[in-house]
């Protein structure tokens, strides 16, 4: 029953219909058995859809931009695809939608689709399952895929592992340049946003900045990070924006881009596997109460992790033994 429901809404997704898409990303979200077969179905669709993801911390005037950018693609016939994570709800786990109602304009167009999802306490403010739900997107037909995340004031790291090209957005009046130093988001950042740029200190954040690029990303071999002024309130620099998202993508083209998605997923698949291999190893094999009896024997933490992890390793055979599959 689950293989036939997983393919009868693959096959709905692959024929346009947006009811089952919002339902596969909610499979995704959810952690359903039934995602990752009916994600085989459509993954030869995945890949074509470019990726931008939109981070910066709280007050930056993320969602306003991202409203701006659609708009801008829509205006070029290009169809949408937004994931809005949100801070998750404390009551249900779910979503706090106010990202969507600051982009009503956009639900109204059948060219856009949206989605908040919730970050569901995710370090990187960025849930797991956005990955997922970006692959869906992709394989449904949408040209441009939009990812904001919570800005959560530190560098969001997992953002980087959903998109292609990486939007950092500042504005001026909070210590936002030194900030983004510090927290490490110009390490992500392929395109450097100062947003509300007609507010007092917003040259000298612009400033900064590109002293602080210049510094850090002057090697040849690297993408020369543009750091940009933008009201995305009035709704100036949007065509500069989309511009440099686009001289990015040039860029990963001309560097295999193809081969830059599949070390992400090679990590995204490392990561997944870690998780379920751990939670395995300390609930159902026990090990909490190994790692108790080692310790209780006197001997120090760190011989008792190598020990484990010897055990495991010595069970395991590699991709390459002839005993590798065998049960």
């Amino acid at each position: 029953m689950s293989a036939a429901t997983a393919a009868n809404l693959s096959e709905r997704l692959l024929q346009g219909d947006r009811s089952a898409l919002a339902r596969l990303i909610s499979w995704a979200e959810n952690g359903d058995p039934r995602f990752g077969p009916a994600l085989d179905l459509v993954f030869q669709r995945v890949g074509r859809g470019a990726r931008t993801g939109f981070t910066g911390p709280p007050g930056a005037g993320k969602s306003t931009l991202v409203n701006e950018v659609a708009k801008a693609y829509r205006e070029r016939d290009q169809r949408v695809g937004i994931l809005a994570v949100d801070p998750s709800s404390p009551f249900s786990g779910g979503a706090l939608l106010g990202d969507r109602i600051r982009m009503e304009e956009r639900t109204l167009d059948p060219g856009v689709f949206i989605r908040s999802m919730a970050s569901r306490g995710s370090h990187g403010g960025i849930a797991q399952a956005t990955v997922d739900a970006c692959d869906v997107i992709d394989a449904f037909g949408m040209e441009q895929i939009l990812i904001e995340t919570v800005g959560v004031g530190q560098a969001e790291y997992d953002v980087v592992a959903a998109a292609d090209t990486v939007v950092v957005i500042l504005c001026p009046g909070a210590g936002d340049g030194i900030q983004a130093m510090k927290a490490g988001l110009l390490e992500v950042a392929d395109v450097l946003v100062v947003n509300k740029c007609d507010l007092s200190g917003a040259d000298r954040v612009v400033s900064d900045l590109e002293e602080s690029v210049h510094v850090r990303f002057g090697r040849e071999h690297e993408f020369p990070v543009p750091v940009l002024s933008v009201s995305a309130a009035k709704g100036t620099g949007i065509t500069e924006l989309l511009d440099a998202i686009e001289s990015h993508k040039r860029w990963l083209e001309a560097h295999d881009l193809s081969a830059l998605r599949l070390s992400k997923r090679v990590e995204r698949i490392r990561q997944v596997v870690d998780a379920e291999i751990s939670a395995a190893l300390w609930t159902v094999r026990g090990w909490n109460a190994a790692a108790r009896a080692e310790l209780e024997q006197g001997h120090a933490p760190h011989r008792v992790a190598s020990t484990l992890a010897a055990r495991v390793l010595a069970s395991i055979p590699s991709p390459g033994d002839p005993s590798h599959g065998r049960t």
